[in-house]
């Protein structure tokens, strides 16, 4: 897979994209990523990027013409056109399913933006994604973008230690995470279930999948609506309801 920032902070990538999981990935080339400063695009001597709102307002807006420049030129000579991918307030809201959907290209380019907003000709001509990573508001798209890239590239093949690693992870299914437990079994008196500790791989998934389930029905209740129950699960969640 290949990755394309255009952002006007570069420098904000090199910790996270030269760290722990996205490091790995591009040393087993299962990633390349690629920050680009969209300013150097600018057809003025001064490199701007940002102009006022027609119509007056607050704050400055993005221009289009750097950044309808700098995508023409990454994507100059490719068949293949990549998504690109605007992080915004008013976008979509970002969830595990998305990510194994953009995990499936080839091609990802984000646009981070700053500033009060991007000129409405970026949104409409330029990206086929908009995305909101929640209902706040950052000082630009660097963060979103690296918290997007970091949970697409940890789907693609070859890149977690154990292929079916990020299979149980929250949301993966559906539902929350089980609990997690390693040594001492017995720290300072509380002690790791006995199940765990069976040997049973039968009762410990039985486990598992009931905890799982216990955990989102207190914490994220929404995510069980449309979540297809069987008929022990249910019955488990009627004791918790008369607990």
């Amino acid at each position: 897979m290949k990755i394309d920032f255009l952002t006007l902070f570069p420098e904000m990538f090199q910790g996270v994209l030269g760290s722990s999981i996205l490091q790995k990935a591009q040393e087993k080339e299962a990633v390349r990523f690629d920050v680009i400063n969209f300013r150097a695009f600018s057809d003025n001597k001064h490199q701007t990027v940002d102009d006022y709102p027609y119509g007056g307002g607050a704050g400055m807006v993005l221009k289009p013409q750097p950044v309808f420049d700098a995508v023409e030129k990454l994507t100059a000579g490719t068949d293949a056109k990549p998504r690109i991918i605007l992080v915004c307030p008013q976008g979509e809201r970002y969830t595990q399913k998305k990510a194994e959907e953009l995990a499936e290209e080839e091609h990802l380019m984000f646009i981070c933006g700053h500033y009060e907003g991007y000129d409405e000709r970026i949104r409409e001509h330029l990206v086929t994604d908009e995305i909101s990573v929640g209902d706040f508001v950052l000082t630009g798209g660097e963060l979103p973008a690296m918290m997007i890239a970091d949970s697409v590239v940890r789907l693609l093949p070859g890149v977690l230690g154990k292929e079916a690693s990020h299979v149980e992870d929250s949301f993966s299914t559906g539902l929350l995470e089980h609990p997690h437990y390693t040594r001492p079994a017995d720290y300072k008196g509380l002690k790791v279930p006995e199940t765990l500790l069976s040997g049973n791989h039968a009762k410990i998934q039985e486990w598992r999948n009931k905890e799982s389930i216990r955990r989102t029905f207190l914490r994220r209740p929404d995510l069980l609506e449309n979540y297809s129950l069987t008929d022990e699960q249910r019955k488990w969640i009627s004791e918790w309801e008369n607990e």
